[in-house]
């Protein structure tokens, strides 16, 4: 199924189904179809990337931040990802996605996103996104607050304060 049809149905479903809360986890379920194959007849690498796209969408309206996005004239970019494989996502086979927020700082919002088949955890990843308005980034601290009135800060893990030494190790 093309990810057009895909995208409808996650919009669709995010304005009818129930709404989450920023520390809730988004889950969708889907099905490995023959265009999401590679040469090797599994999920291929950027299939993955596109549909962790469409878990992101669906967390962003479900949790409400999207009315003050467009409030605001925000857009979202990715920043970094971090991805680890580990188990093929077969033909036809049937997989979870489960996005969740992990944290913000004053630049960027951290996002976790699990992809789990019959066989167990297929693919795990974290990304690092922010609120961008006229080609700058935006804090996002102040738009989820805007978006959900009360929101306690959500410290991210530890181990995201190292993505910027990682980013350096590749800005070579």
């Amino acid at each position: 199924m093309n990810l057009i049809f895909r995208l409808l149905l996650v919009i669709i479903d995010a304005m009818h189904g129930p709404r989450l809360k920023l520390a809730d986890v988004s889950e969708l379920g889907f099905r490995v179809w023959p265009l999401d194959l590679d040469l090797n007849l599994h999920m291929t690498n950027s299939r993955y990337m596109a549909l962790m796209d469409l878990g992101r969408t669906d967390f962003i309206l479900r949790a409400g931040a999207w009315r003050e996005m467009r409030r605001q004239k925000l857009g979202v970019v990715l920043g970094g990802a971090a991805m680890r494989f580990r188990r093929p996502l077969s033909p036809f086979a049937r997989f979870t996605l489960a996005t969740r927020l992990l944290g913000w700082d004053e630049r960027w919002m951290y996002v976790e996103q699990i992809f789990t088949g019959p066989q167990g955890v297929a693919c795990s990843a974290a990304m690092r996104a922010a609120f961008v308005k006229g080609g700058r980034l935006v804090p996002p601290g102040p738009v989820l607050e805007a978006a959900v009135p009360g929101l306690a800060p959500l410290e991210p893990p530890g181990w995201v304060k190292n993505w910027a030494e990682v980013e350096q190790a590749f800005a070579g």
